[in-house]
């Protein structure tokens, strides 16, 4: 993310680049189908033999900046073609820049930049993802932002996930038009907060997981699930979520195994790391972000990424420290629930949505008071 960050979640878990980048890991895509899951066996006890191949599998070169091998790229792609002829869309579109001002910088990622742009017949401002072409060197690239963009217009209409306007293509970038939010990240709001009171982190993780749940029923495993990738529309308004960035979300079908390596250190789960695992894992991720809500700290922390994956595998839950003594019960309950090694045991998110900790009825205190006093002291 390249931010110093400040408050217990930051000086703990992050601390510049001396510390575990909040960057995605990923591996390449692939995946099995089988008519009997294998997730109510008993997950594997990782042995050094397991760890050693995560670590070098994880330290290989990120597939997306292996050197161009133009035998791997669809044939449009391939060097000594017309840059004007090349559709990673499939079709020629409209120009953007005849319909929208781009305008700020907004945001940086792996492939591309996020700008403010304004709708030319309009006057309403968008984002605006800027995907640079020459970055997309495997046809797995290309596909991806292909996928991104089918995902976003498959889940097109759920009030907590960022709506897609349109996506159009010249001959250097892939732009994805979609709606502004102008809040800033959940992490930012949680870095600026310390922590939640239970209430509050209920009301929020019954928008994540509700997130979660919309997306499982339409067949997508979202696959990078974490703080960063929920915005706020408005910054006063903690529970104006959206979530965003489907670059690594895939569409699945019932008992489809996956085996590549994706998401982000601190909230993959341990299945992810041993290559065998289902939309499960999503629920895992929104665990790891209610425990930070509530504790302002990572559950799964260490100096090294091999160091975090460790301590994933091992899945030891700290509710000993300041701020769990004044935690209910119910609410570390239903984080054992999410965060459970097992995949076949841990709670699917209708489950999460139904327990009695975050149900429309809950028992989710309102803390607030305490957590004041310990933050003061």
């Amino acid at each position: 993310m390249g931010n110093t960050c400040c408050g217990s979640f930051g000086v703990k878990d992050y601390q510049g680049d001396s510390q575990p980048q909040e960057q995605s890991i990923s591996m390449p895509n692939t995946c099995s189908t089988h008519s009997n899951h294998s997730d109510h066996s008993p997950t594997p006890t990782p042995t050094p033999n397991s760890q050693q191949l995560i670590s070098q599998e994880l330290s290989k070169d990120n597939p997306n900046t292996k050197k161009d091998n133009n035998t791997n790229l669809p044939p449009a792609m391939r060097h000594g073609t017309d840059n004007q002829a090349i559709y990673v869309l499939g079709h020629k579109t409209a120009n953007i820049r005849d319909l929208y001002t781009l305008g700020d910088k907004l945001g940086q990622g792996q492939f591309g930049t996020t700008y403010l742009c304004t709708e030319v017949s309009t006057g309403v401002e968008y984002a605006c993802k800027s995907i640079s072409k020459r970055k997309l060197i495997s046809k797995e690239d290309v596909e991806n932002v292909r996928k991104e963009i089918q995902i976003m217009h498959h889940l097109a209409g759920h009030k907590n996930i960022v709506t897609i306007r349109g996506a159009y293509e010249d001959s250097l970038y892939v732009h994805i038009v979609m709606e502004l939010c102008g809040g800033g990240q959940l992490f930012d709001q949680i870095i600026r907060r310390g922590r939640y009171s239970e209430r509050e982190a209920a009301e929020l993780t019954k928008i994540i997981i509700g997130v979660v749940e919309a997306c499982h029923s339409l067949g997508v495993m979202h696959r990078d699930l974490k703080p960063d990738n929920f915005l706020l529309v408005n910054r006063d308004d903690d529970f104006s979520l959206k979530a965003t960035d489907f670059g690594v979300s895939v569409f699945f079908k019932p008992g489809q195994v996956f085996t590549d390596v994706v998401g982000s250190p601190y909230y993959v789960a341990p299945e992810v790391l041993l290559k065998h695992y289902g939309p499960e894992a999503d629920v895992w991720a929104a665990g790891v972000i209610l425990y930070i809500m509530l504790s302002g700290v990572r559950p799964f922390w260490a100096e090294t990424k091999q160091g975090i994956f460790d301590a994933v595998l091992e899945g030891h839950i700290d509710f000993d420290s300041d701020p769990w003594p004044l935690i209910s019960d119910s609410a570390k309950d239903l984080i054992q629930k999410m965060l459970c090694s097992r995949p076949s045991d841990r709670l699917t998110a209708h489950d999460v949505l139904c327990h009695p900790w975050i149900c429309e009825k809950g028992v989710a205190p309102d803390n607030s008071g305490a957590i004041d006093e310990l933050k003061a002291s």
